[in-house]
């Protein structure tokens, strides 16, 4: 009875690394894409890092107020 709670546990745990691994892996190529497109059209090395600081800012505070409400 236990071995099955804990092969249950243990495939989702791995499921949510690897679900994590897939999500993160879509993102880097996602941003890859969009940051050699603002270098390509002209933009700086600074202005590409300011604008994915400004988004990463603006998902944090987003991110906080929704855990604050529950």
């Amino acid at each position: 009875m236990y071995a099955t709670w804990w092969k249950l546990g243990l495939d989702t745990t791995l499921l949510a690394f690897e679900a994590q691994s897939v999500i993160a892996l879509r993102m880097a190529k996602l941003a890859a894409s969009e940051a050699a497109m603002q270098l390509a059209t002209g933009a700086s090395h600074g202005a590409v890092v300011a604008g994915y600081r400004r988004k990463v800012r603006a998902n944090h505070r987003r991110l906080s107020r929704a855990a604050e409400r529950g």
